[in-house]
């Protein structure tokens, strides 16, 4: 009776891959799932935060991982930025550091341009 049993386990063999495949599935979509749920969002998110940060400039009103909100009045270099928290009160920040930025500062005009408005006739 034993002997029976152990052939009828051996017959079932011949499919192995497709239940290797069966079993691998479950897997596969858990991971799919992950992706588009977890790592595809939080990339754009960190894509976002890079844009950020690089089209700071000066005059911007930001807010920090802190929660202060500053007025950008200096950009040192790619890594820092100086602040302004409180007149007259300057400091030191990481770009990293900025977490939103509340208001854009309106482009400054290129000296070409302002010589060129300044040049045409005023009616009056």
């Amino acid at each position: 009776m034993l002997i029976s049993d152990a052939f009828a386990q051996a017959a079932g063999g011949a499919g192995g891959d497709s239940n290797f495949l069966v079993s691998l599935a479950p897997l596969i979509l858990i991971f799919v799932v992950f992706y588009f749920l977890l790592i595809r969002p939080q990339q754009k998110k960190m894509k976002q935060h890079k844009e950020l940060i690089a089209a700071l400039r000066r005059g911007d009103r930001i807010v920090t991982s802190g929660g202060i909100v500053a007025t950008v009045s200096k950009v040192i270099d790619e890594q820092f930025l100086q602040v302004e928290i409180a007149e007259g009160v300057r400091v030191r920040l990481l770009r990293g550091m900025v977490t939103e930025v509340m208001s854009k500062a309106e482009p400054a005009e290129d000296k070409d341009d302002a010589a060129a408005t300044d040049d045409k006739p005023k009616a009056g």
